[in-house]
């Protein structure tokens, strides 16, 4: 199997309250990102609002998108030409290498392809 050297990931995070969830949820996935060697972006949508906001620049130049949310995302067409994974905020936390087994697979996926993790 060839290294995950290179690839790059995009995400946003958002919880119910956008308080302590959206940031432990972008906190995990930067620790698994940097075992994995993949670089990422991550939006949060949170009590501060957005931050970081993913430009479509961003998102067209990722390999997976990765959407960990509770709500509905904040300007979420963005991601409709994207390769994504979508999960909720506590499937995240609770089993994150489930949910990082899934973005593995979509790395070779065809544009436009989607998995939900329950």
């Amino acid at each position: 199997m060839t290294a995950n050297t290179g690839r790059h990931l995009v995400a946003v995070t958002a919880c119910v309250s956008g308080v302590a969830h959206t940031y432990m949820a972008a906190e995990r996935l930067e620790k698994l990102c940097q075992q994995e060697k993949w670089s990422v972006l991550i939006e949060t949508q949170g009590a501060l609002g957005v931050e970081c906001e993913l430009t479509d620049e961003d998102i067209r130049r990722a390999d997976v998108a990765l959407l960990i949310t509770d709500i509905e995302l904040a300007g979420s067409e963005r991601f409709d030409h994207a390769r994504y994974v979508k999960c909720g905020i506590h499937a995240f936390l609770r089993d994150p290498h489930k949910v990082m087994a899934a973005v593995r697979k979509m790395l070779s996926a065809p544009q436009h392809t989607r998995i939900i993790v329950e």
